[in-house]
């Protein structure tokens, strides 16, 4: 008589549920993020900025990033040639966004922009400084930055104690960003550079806490 053998059940895989859509962001106009403002929907007390259509929360500054946005504004400021200013943590109106840069610096005067914020035209420098943001300001901000076609990015970098100065952006794309970067060290002086001469070279050790 033969022996049946009877071998394992067979495993069955586990039926996983169908994986969730992924909603779809709804993304503000600058007109509507102006109405809001107008509307009190939005106030000072909101910490938040436009960036490509999204409310984002500007982070919570602690005091060596206060210091060296300070020390960033009065570096620059003492560097500029006549016909430029510098604004600090004020909007720049892109076309799909209006980031508040720590420091940008502008060509004119400021009672030219008594009805609107500057635009990129108007923008030979922004800075941000970095220190919980830098993935951010690495990331995110680069992008907006380069997608506006703003001429040069300066990242304060507090983590590793240097400047990064981004530049040749490639304006509107599928990735904006810049083609050029260049890391200034803390015994580095910087060129600040507008409208595509340079104007005065500052030592990175006047910008860093």
């Amino acid at each position: 008589m033969s022996t049946l053998t009877v071998g394992a059940p067979a495993s069955i895989p586990p039926v996983l549920p169908p994986a969730a859509p992924t909603p779809e962001l709804y993304r503000l106009s600058v007109d509507q993020y102006h109405a809001m403002a107008r509307a009190g929907i939005l106030t000072e007390k909101d910490r938040v900025e436009l960036i490509e259509g999204l409310l984002v929360q500007r982070m919570t500054k602690n005091p060596p990033h206060t210091l060296a946005t300070q020390l960033t504004r009065v570096a620059v400021e003492g560097a500029l040639p006549a016909g430029w200013f510098v604004n600090v943590q004020e909007p720049i109106t892109t076309a799909t966004s209006e980031p508040e840069p720590d420091i940008s610096v502008v060509k004119g005067t400021r009672r030219q922009f008594a009805s609107q914020h500057p635009r990129p035209q108007d923008v030979g420098v922004v800075i941000e400084v970095a220190d919980s943001s830098l993935a951010t300001d690495r990331g995110l901000m680069k992008q907006t930055y380069a997608s506006a076609n703003i001429p040069v990015y300066w990242i304060v970098n507090l983590v590793d104690s240097q400047v990064a100065v981004y530049t040749d952006p490639t304006g509107p794309a599928s990735q904006p960003d810049y083609r050029q970067r260049r890391d200034y060290g803390p015994t580095d002086a910087v060129p600040l550079v507008l409208d595509g001469h340079e104007v005065a070279r500052i030592p990175v050790s006047e910008l860093l806490p």
